[in-house]
């Protein structure tokens, strides 16, 4: 097993890339309206919601199990792209490095595509490949767009 990677995939969206991005990077305190059923809550602990290197806290159910998520976001206006890195958390706990990655690019229609990407490094050999918090990932950002969608109507 490697100790490191990155997962990539592609997921394609309805919703507008302008609206994705801006729910991603700056509204992440209206997360827990749209997709509650994974997202619990959002908690600011360090700069603003609309600020790059805010520190946030996310709590989340994975598996069954309510877990925490502290993150430092980076965006990139220009190339809407959000960067969650990772501070503290279960996902931290076999995890040395976990980085995920939004990037938002305009289809030919309304629509639009979100490349995610994880990067990751395990603390040991034993420890798994995040698998399951790249999938749960996908959910998030898939899900989001039926609230983006309602939205727009």
């Amino acid at each position: 097993m490697a100790m490191s990677g990155t997962y990539m995939t592609d997921v394609p969206l309805k919703g507008s890339a302008e609206k994705h991005y801006k729910r991603w990077s700056s509204e992440n305190h209206l997360v827990p309206d749209a997709i509650g059923h994974l997202i619990h809550g959002v908690t600011l602990h360090d700069g603003d919601w609309d600020s790059h290197g805010a520190i946030k806290s996310w709590k989340y159910t994975l598996d069954g199990k309510e877990q925490v998520f502290k993150e430092r976001i980076e965006m990139a206006d220009e190339k809407m792209t959000v960067a969650f890195n990772a501070l503290d958390g279960q996902v931290m706990e076999e995890l040395k490095v976990y980085i995920a990655n939004l990037q938002f690019i305009p289809g030919s229609q309304n629509g639009c595509v979100c490349k995610v990407s994880v990067i990751w490094e395990k603390r040991t050999q034993d420890s798994p490949e995040p698998t399951m918090f790249m999938k749960f990932l996908e959910k998030m950002v898939a899900d989001m767009d039926d609230h983006i969608l309602q939205n727009e109507e």
